[in-house]
């Protein structure tokens, strides 16, 4: 073999290796932002939790060494971690190893292993440092330089551990066990055997540390009182401390108050500017923790909206009503599935790009289905003004081991409100959809609405569909909203009673082929449109008999099927790499925004 031979041989192996490396991460859909993900060395970067605020904090997503697979060691509640081989595989966190983004790309993984190494800048001196995860499915175990340092169940809350009596000088190693069987036992929503889409296991939110002092501002819990001018505000510390609060039109003070760490107390705001979808005014919070001596132990920043969501009645039928009037809610069904990232979207603008589609395209509402999302995607929903019905993720098997199933199921939802109870545009919490393991609906309901009666509850979202595997549960007849799903609809939708509003929690689903934009699997919909003016045409049809519901049968929601194609399904407004807007969104926006119009015009 000559020096040109050897060269080229050489050659074709490097590109080999490479092109093997890069199998996991060439997209089968790629979104306008997956190629910028793919380059980040830190993904996802922007500070996670805009309404506990603190200006010093460092971001771990990024590559972590990682093993997994059901051959590794088993990752439920281990005693100590592994030892990873040398040349580990790595992973982009804070995308699951299904996805493309991770560049790993497998599925069923169920134990899954994590590491990463980094060092405490030389400013945290002297200061507890705190670990966070913002979502980890299902089970998570920490290690930080071989301690065990605590462990979590959940896939849909944020947890943190104080890890400081466990650091070195110098480098530091964490390492993250997951464990997630995908079998439907824990709340999972979509990602399960019951599920329609990709599963979604491990890191799939940011992971991030932060320094803070001994005593420190642990959490907030915000509720604004429009009718009495005023905002209720709790802080939580590890030990006592006074509290300063103060809030902000812009820079300009408005109020401020004073008060005791773990105590309730009321900031008052004159003359209120309420926070509406067509007027988001959000006031500036800033809180201050002070010891005895009246030293600045923590400070932190967030906002809050003046906004208050009740039943009442309008010429006679029972409508909910914000800031004391109708307002139409129209709005999408969000899935909140990404074909690069799958739960995770790829970037911020991604995450925002959604929601910013949906308030151009003239609605006012999203029902964010069978999932969460970070913290920063109901931030930008309170920016921007869009109302937000939050689901409760399914468990399957309800009835299988129910002193488990159905305890873990409680926890998860108490946890879900609890993690975005300060969220001005979170109107409506949905403890189950479509009977989708439903079990003791009505005391459930009744519950949520005893421990956040700040907002309305839909027991049970569709009530009048049900798989056909199980017994439906049916309407529990109680909570704020009947609530159907009538595909296509509109006609047929629930009507008002008494003491609930009527609403349509799902509807439409027509769907329309757009080639070279689709997953790669048979594709469907609940009916078809040929092409983008004939479903355009459709869609402003179903609007316009939606408004004669509105008008003469008491309908005050109404939910369109869907934001974007997702998997198999193609009845998306938008193509699911987000490239294709099915239908002609000025005509949509136009019939939107009439039909919310006429809303307003029934006011007394």
């Amino acid at each position: 073999m000559n020096e040109r031979q050897r060269k080229t041989v050489l050659s074709l192996l490097f590109l080999t290796i490479n092109c093997s490396c890069l199998l996991a991460q060439e997209a089968v859909l790629p979104t306008p932002w997956t190629k910028s993900a793919l380059a980040a060395n830190v993904p996802l970067p922007e500070y996670p939790r805009p309404q506990l605020q603190r200006s010093d904090w460092m971001c771990l997503n990024g590559k972590w060494d990682y093993q997994g697979g059901k051959e590794v060691a088993g990752a439920l509640d281990p005693v100590n971690p592994i030892a990873f081989k040398s040349g580990a595989e790595q992973i982009l966190v804070p995308y699951c190893p299904e996805s493309v983004l991770s560049g790993i790309r497998r599925t069923q993984e169920i134990n899954m292993w994590y590491r990463r190494r980094f060092i405490i800048p030389a400013g945290w001196k002297n200061k507890q440092v705190i670990i966070h995860f913002e979502a980890v499915a299902h089970h998570a175990t920490l290690f930080v330089n071989g301690h065990k340092a605590g462990a979590h169940a959940g896939s849909y809350d944020a947890f943190s551990f104080d890890i400081t009596q466990y650091l070195i000088n110098g480098e530091n190693t964490l390492v993250v066990a997951a464990r997630d069987l995908n079998d439907g036992r824990v709340p999972s929503g979509k990602s399960g055997p019951r599920g329609d889409y990709t599963y979604c296991s491990g890191i799939w939110q940011t992971v991030w540390l932060e320094p803070v002092n001994k005593n420190h501002i642990e959490n907030i819990r915000l509720l604004p009182d429009l009718a009495n001018s005023r905002l209720r505000i709790l802080v939580t510390s590890p030990g006592p401390g006074k509290v300063n609060a103060n809030a902000f039109d812009g820079d300009k003070v408005v109020s401020g108050a004073e008060s005791s760490s773990g105590t309730y107390f009321y900031l008052p705001i004159k003359t209120p500017k309420p926070w509406s979808p067509d007027d988001p005014f959000l006031y500036d919070l800033t809180i201050r923790l002070q010891d005895a001596n009246g030293s600045v132990t923590d400070e932190v920043k967030s906002y809050f909206g003046m906004r208050d969501i009740k039943l009442g009645r309008v010429n006679g039928v029972t409508r909910p009503l914000i800031n004391g009037k109708f307002i139409l809610q129209l709005g999408l069904l969000d899935q909140g599935y990404w074909p690069d990232g799958i739960l995770t979207a790829p970037t911020e603008e991604a995450l925002k790009f959604d929601l910013q589609f949906t308030k151009n395209a003239g609605y006012n509402l999203i029902r964010k289905h069978m999932k969460t999302e970070p913290q920063r995607f109901y931030y930008w929903a309170d920016k921007l003004g869009l109302l937000v019905w939050q689901d409760m993720p399914a468990i399957w098997y309800q009835d299988e081991d129910t002193a488990r199933t159905r305890t873990e199921y409680r926890k998860e939802l108490k946890e879900l409100i609890d993690g975005h109870y300060n969220a001005p545009s979170i109107i409506t919490w949905v403890p189950f959809n479509e009977n989708w393991g439903a079990f003791d609906v009505k005391n459930i309901t009744d519950w949520v609405k005893q421990y956040d009666p700040s907002r309305l509850v839909n027991g049970n979202s569709g009530f009048n569909n049900n798989p056909p595997y199980q017994k439906a549960y049916g309407d529990p007849g109680n909570g704020d909203y009947v609530d159907t799903h009538i595909y296509v609809g509109p006609v047929g939708a629930s009507v008002p009673e008494e003491r609930r509003a009527a609403s349509l929690g799902e509807f439409g689903g027509v769907g329309l082929f757009v080639r070279d934009h689709m997953w790669p699997i048979e594709n469907n919909a609940y009916d078809y449109e040929p092409t983008k003016a004939r479903l355009t045409d459709r869609y402003v049809f179903l609007l316009d008999q939606v408004e004669q519901l509105m008008r003469y049968k008491g309908l005050s929601v109404a939910i369109y099927t869907q934001t974007t194609d997702v998997e198999h399904e193609i009845n998306g407004v938008l193509t699911y790499d987000r490239v294709i807007e099915k239908m002609e969104m000025e005509r949509v926006r136009a019939v939107n925004e009439a039909v919310i119009k006429a809303s307003y015009n029934l006011m007394p």
